[in-house]
């Protein structure tokens, strides 16, 4: 349930309103060709097994040799999350069996990560909000279990056995789904203009263990936590939140009390269900991996790396307002993944910036969506978008012609000035030719004209109708108006 006075998310049971506490660690994958501790390749959709060194398999005697390119990347996600770069970095190894884990340890980081304490600004309908980043750590990510081949037996898949990993942790700060999805497609822009993680939830880049946890609404105190493990899209995510909550509302309502676990998000159910209790730290028995030699940075190692960084999100929206004028709602839509304010700021080097946005929010946006297709995919290049806006803002066409020039080119990035003078689609602007047309109007509807001019105005919309009927769509609806007032006196 949502007030509406105050916009906060709270769950309400017998009068008693409880807040939700929510906190994510997020799983990144890492941009980078080769894996954290080896050469092997880190390519999507290859072959079970094929991308796998003696090292990713834990082949006796096989030792671990750090990838420095994604060292770099987990140092220019922490710049781009705000957040301390830390001096000295250790890795650890944790320890706990799985059949995927082929070393019976983790290397992961503990005590010492590479990324410290960092923010995000989150861009909500009720105004921004600052979320704490508690760390950000590298970690090589298991294989996978697969349940669905053989009937009888578990199949292990290694390839993405040793892939690096950015474990990014939030404070817990968030308060709803709501926030959760926004704060997700925050991460997910900042590192894809960073070129660290492509964000692919749908190939396992990016996914998260979801902290859920309630208390009633005024109490300071956290409530017991529960982790959701391995929730790999925004959706589950805020479904699994909504369950979750409710399900810990509903124990402590009937007098019980939560117990610390993990649990999975059953996705048909829709429902949370146990999966073991929630470790500790000191379960795991970290201790510093005795292959792994500590990582030490300089000042002048982390200030080379910022200058390797680019505009980011929240930069990019506050030129976007000053320079042209935007409003935060639209620069915020707009920069709000890369490759759409590259296309934005494609289409209006040489067009209307306030038209190149409505046309690009709009219209193109719902093309896309119809379409299922990405802003890289976009059946509409940016130069031809520019002229079609170029074509409305001169006169050539109206905006109504311009919709019907825009499903032609849809269907093959065609050139609008092509369009318009093969269909005959340009506009008519010139005066003495729509004050014959409205004269005609107004000649055989004298009727009408009468009752305009005793008083019923809203017979003005009548006339501008027609006479864009009688036109075909054509003529120039401003000048039409115009004309139309003079006429009408």
């Amino acid at each position: 349930m949502v007030d509406e006075m105050t916009k906060d998310y709270f769950i309400e049971r017998n009068g008693k309103k409880y807040e939700v506490i929510i906190g994510l660690e997020v799983h990144a994958q890492v941009l980078s060709e080769s894996k954290l501790f080896s050469t092997s390749p880190t390519k999507f959709g290859s072959e079970p097994n094929t991308q796998v060194s003696l090292v990713d398999a834990a082949f006796p005697g096989m030792l671990p040799v750090i990838n420095e390119f994604c060292i770099k990347q987990a140092i220019k996600t922490g710049i781009g999350l705000n957040a301390k770069i830390n001096n000295k970095s250790i890795f650890d190894r944790k320890n706990y069996f799985y059949a995927d884990l082929p070393q019976g340890y983790q290397i992961s980081q503990y005590k010492d990560p590479i990324v410290g304490e960092g923010f995000v600004v989150l861009d909500l309908a009720t105004g921004s909000r600052t979320i704490g980043i508690e760390r950000l750590h590298l970690e090589q990510d298991a294989g996978k279990s697969i349940h669905d081949i053989d009937p009888k037996n578990t199949l292990v898949d290694l390839n993405r056995s040793g892939v690096a990993l950015m474990e990014i942790v939030s404070k817990p700060d968030l308060r709803s789904p709501d926030e959760v999805n926004v704060y997700i497609k925050k991460l997910r822009s900042i590192m894809r203009y960073l070129g660290t993680c492509d964000g692919n939830m749908q190939e396992g880049s990016l996914r998260a263990d979801v902290n859920v946890s309630v208390r009633k609404q005024g109490e300071e105190n956290y409530g017991t936590r529960c982790e959701i493990k391995n929730v790999n899209s925004i959706k589950f995510m805020q479904m699994a939140i909504e369950h979750e909550a409710n399900r810990q509302v509903d124990i402590l309502e009937d007098g019980g009390k939560i117990d610390q676990e993990t649990r999975l998000f059953d996705t048909k159910k829709n429902e949370t269900r146990s999966m073991r209790s929630k470790e500790d730290a000191h379960d795991y028995r970290y201790f510093p991996d005795p292959d792994l030699l500590p990582l030490e940075f300089t000042n002048d190692y982390i200030e080379d790396i910022k200058k390797e960084i680019p505009e980011l999100p929240d930069q990019k929206k506050s030129r976007f307002i000053e320079k042209f004028n935007l409003s935060p709602y639209e620069a915020n839509i707009l920069v709000s993944d890369l490759d759409t304010s590259i296309y934005f700021e494609a289409v209006i080097e040489n067009s209307d910036v306030k038209l190149s946005s409505n046309w690009i929010t709009g219209e193109l946006f719902a093309l896309l969506n119809e379409k299922n297709l990405e802003i890289t995919e976009s059946p509409i290049s940016a130069k031809n978008l520019s002229k079609l806006i170029n074509l409305i803002k001169d006169g050539t066409i109206s905006g109504k012609i311009a919709k019907t020039v825009f499903e032609m080119m849809a269907k093959g990035d065609k050139n609008p000035i092509d369009i318009v003078k093969e269909k005959g689609l340009k506009q008519q602007s010139d005066p003495k030719e729509l004050e014959k047309l409205i004269e005609k109007v107004i000649n055989e509807n004298q009727d009408k004209v009468k009752e305009y001019k005793s008083g019923k105005d809203k017979l003005f919309g009548f006339f501008v109708g027609l006479a864009m009927k009688v036109s075909g769509g054509k003529a120039n609806p401003q000048l039409v108006n115009e004309i139309l007032k003079k006429k009408l006196k």
